[in-house]
């Protein structure tokens, strides 16, 4: 049996999760939540000064050994707090972070959705429409309007995370941006409008530190949580027109090797187009999360392994071939 509603419950959730987390990257400046204001030489964290003490010490208020314990506490700790949980959660989970909460990635999906409306595929570069889908070139309009609009929201908040943001947008509401901040929205406007037309997934794939490092930490686990392909059932995906391929955001193949799977965000999307594909045909999926030592039949393979996938891995719905069974 097919399981629809629970991955439509899942891509719900994540959309909530993807949109809050956008909302809060925009505003986070303006409520002082966090940014690094350069007029005034260190951050701002929920409203109250995130120093080193550095001033304090050259003015000889504090002690070296103070200034030290300031670096510490207040500098390396929360770096390596914060670096160490994100590096645990890719080496068990994946990229969560991109598929779950990236404000980059969000963008990423939704302009996929408005180039698969105008062009009939997610981005300019592949070939081939994709099954069943149309062209409107009546969207290509929209698809340039929110590709500009998210690039100068992009470009607007990260200037907020650098500059006072009330001065910022005081400045830009009454037309009296500064020639520095005029010229830095410009270019980087430009820069994402680029990118996200044209480069976001290569973005993601190479260009990404944070993205790079959960890829790294997850590639490092073999029993990580990954997509695993029941390759029992092989015949079955023939009849299928790679639903799963078409369905993933970052332009992946999910039957493939981990390795070839390097930047996969966890997103679940191949899962459901999967589930969708095979239960319109009264057939179970082919593909599901896989972690511990289910997971290990799909890492071990990017050393040439072909390790006999346990029964239990897939439910033991799938149809064994003759091999499987010798």
């Amino acid at each position: 049996m097919s399981h629809p509603a629970r991955g439509d419950t899942l891509q719900r959730r994540r959309l909530w999760l993807r949109s809050a987390f956008f909302v809060l990257f925009v505003i986070a400046p303006p409520l002082d939540i966090f940014r690094l204001d350069l007029t005034l030489g260190h951050f701002i964290l929920f409203g109250h000064n995130w120093t080193l003490g550095i001033d304090a010490f050259i003015s000889g208020e504090i002690s070296a050994g103070e200034a030290a314990l300031n670096i510490i506490w207040r500098g390396f700790l929360p770096i390596a707090l914060g670096a160490g949980l994100l590096i645990w959660v890719s080496w068990r989970w994946g990229r969560l972070y991109c598929g779950w909460l990236c404000p980059h990635f969000s963008v990423v999906e939704m302009i996929n959705g408005l180039m698969l409306r105008t062009l009939g595929k997610p981005t300019l570069w592949e070939r081939h429409r994709l099954p069943g889908a149309r062209t409107h070139y009546r969207f290509a309009p929209l698809t340039l309007i929110f590709v500009v609009g998210f690039a100068f929201i992009w470009a607007l908040s990260l200037l907020t995370y650098l500059l006072p943001p009330r001065e910022i947008y005081a400045n830009l509401l009454n037309g009296e941006l500064t020639h520095n901040q005029g010229l830095f929205l410009s270019i980087a406007t430009t820069a994402f409008s680029i990118e996200f037309l044209l480069a976001r997934h290569l973005f993601c794939r190479f260009g990404c530190a944070v993205g790079l490092f959960q890829s790294l930490a997850w590639m490092a686990n073999r029993r990580a949580l990954v997509v695993g392909f029941d390759t029992r059932r092989t015949e079955s995906c023939v009849k299928c027109d790679s639903a799963c391929d078409n369905a993933c955001p970052m332009r992946l193949k999910p039957r493939s090797i981990k390795r070839r799977m390097f930047t996969c965000t966890q997103c679940r999307r191949c899962l459901d187009a999967c589930d969708q594909a095979q239960g319109s045909r009264g057939e179970t999926t082919l593909l599901r999360w896989l972690d511990e030592e289910c997971a290990r039949h799909v890492s071990e393979r990017d050393f040439g392994h072909h390790p006999k996938i346990a029964h239990d891995c897939f439910g033991d719905t799938g149809r064994s071939t003759a091999r499987e069974e010798r």
